[in-house]
Parts: structure tokens; sequence; C-alpha cells
């Protein structure tokens, strides 16, 4: 996936979250996302024009902070090793 503004992304379809790393390395987690706007959004050729024009403003939203991101990290690696 390439895109000058999204790094990455992933959707938990139980929650309809839909979570955004930005090249700046902010996360965003779009809440109430339905699958299908998910689903276009990954096969869409453009993630950042997606995003503008069909989850930006349009859905509930929160910031994973600094704390939480790295805590997040922590707990990744730490279930990498386990395994």
């Amino acid at each position: 996936m390439a895109s000058s503004v999204i790094r990455s992304f992933s959707y938990d379809a139980a929650r309809n979250e839909l979570s955004i790393r930005f090249v700046s390395g902010k996360i965003y987690v779009y809440q109430l996302v339905p699958k299908g706007v998910y689903e276009a959004f990954a096969a869409a050729p453009s993630k950042g024009a997606y995003f503008n024009q069909y989850i930006r403003d349009r859905y509930p939203f929160r910031e994973i902070a600094e704390r939480e991101r790295r805590c997040q990290a922590a707990r990744s690696s730490a279930n990498r090793s386990a395994e």
C-alpha cells in the first residue's frame, strides 16, 4: 500500500473500528465505520483521497495517545517474543 499520508491501517469488524496510522506517526481510530467502507478504502488506489472523501469528518474518532501507542507496541513485541 503506497500512500504519502497513510502508513498502515487495520479494521476491527466486531467493533466497526478503522485504525489508521499516518506517516506522521499519529494513530486515529474511526468508530462506526461500516465494513463496506473499510473494504472500499482497502481497495482504493489512493488511500489518502478515499480517506479524505469518505472517512474524514464523517465518523467519530479518537486519537491514540503517544503513551498508549508505546504500551501497544510493547505488548505487541512481548506477544511476538512469547510465540
